[in-house]
């Protein structure tokens, strides 16, 4: 009897430890903020079911206009990864940018879309809130690196679509100015079961939809690209174990067959992200100059 009531605490003991762990192994990169910037740490931007969704907003409140805003969304297969993990936004300062750092649902907590409405919200609270942040809803850019990247991609490509905007009813006029997608998830499909998927990640997300073909299609950004989409830069490794390089070949291709106003940069012998500083610099400077030929500070 003693060993069976042992069992389970030494089984929540361990599990607890093996939490505290993977805590301590969090990656936290402080972000600098510039002169005349404020930090809002942890607003909460949606509520869902008891969950508080959560953004580091970085404004210039004194500003003589409203600035552009950038929303930036961590990777990690859609089952891990913190908005604490992020930093490098100093290109984004220095180009006159507020930053919008969110965080989403997690696979464990809640599968498919969950992290796609969580996205739409973002942006929705943004719009909502354009005012009281001094920031221009019309130069709103949306970025993200791998799940961040397919996020990203969704959160733009949806435009007026709002089938998954349930949780932030009530804006009509949602669009983003410009998407940044760094080597992220461009067929849901094809990554779960094409000849090059890799990871178990999409299947854990999907949860009771993995077999479900039409809702997968719907949760694909590609499968939302238009001649009205929204301009968009792409960057990916051609030798990424992770997201075939070809998940961005296609997106690209289909972009430019509709005419959308968009640019590719391969990264040769990149793996997936974990790029140098040298070569992360460069990406900065090629994805402002993108914003540049948009006519994104005229």
């Amino acid at each position: 009897m003693k060993k069976r009531i042992l069992l389970p605490i030494m089984a929540a003991m361990l599990s607890l430890s093996s939490l505290a762990q993977t805590q301590d192994t969090i990656t936290t990169k402080p972000v600098v903020i510039p002169t005349g910037y404020v930090a809002k740490l942890d607003v909460v931007y949606t509520k869902v079911n008891g969950w508080d969704g959560r953004t580091d907003l970085y404004l210039n409140p004194n500003a003589s206009k409203p600035t552009p805003v950038i929303i930036n969304i961590h990777g990690g297969g859609w089952n891990k990864g913190t908005k604490e993990s992020q930093g490098g936004f100093n290109t984004f300062f220095k180009a006159g940018f507020a930053v919008a750092n969110m965080e989403y649902r997690l696979s464990g907590q809640a599968k498919a879309p969950a992290a796609v409405e969580d996205t739409r919200c973002m942006l929705i609270y943004l719009i909502k809130n354009a005012k009281e942040l001094n920031i221009d809803p019309n130069k709103i850019v949306i970025m993200g690196g791998s799940a961040g990247g397919h996020l990203a991609l969704m959160g733009g490509l949806l435009g007026n679509d709002h089938r998954f905007d349930t949780n932030c009813p009530g804006v009509e006029n949602v669009k983003v100015a410009a998407i940044i997608d760094k080597y992220g998830i461009a067929d849901v499909w094809d990554w779960t079961y094409g000849p090059e998927h890799k990871s178990s990640s999409p299947k854990f997300w999907l949860g009771d939809n993995v077999k479900n073909d039409g809702f997968i299609k719907s949760v694909s950004p590609i499968s939302y690209v238009t001649k009205n989409s929204p301009p968009i830069f792409i960057v990916h490794g051609d030798a990424d174990p992770t997201v075939p390089y070809q998940q961005s070949v296609d997106l690209y291709k289909k972009l430019q067959k509709l005419g959308v106003k968009s640019q590719f940069m391969t990264v040769a012998g990149g793996v997936h992200g974990k790029f140098d500083k040298e070569k992360n610099a460069e990406i900065n400077k090629s994805i402002i100059e993108f914003l540049k030929t948009i006519g994104f500070f005229n």
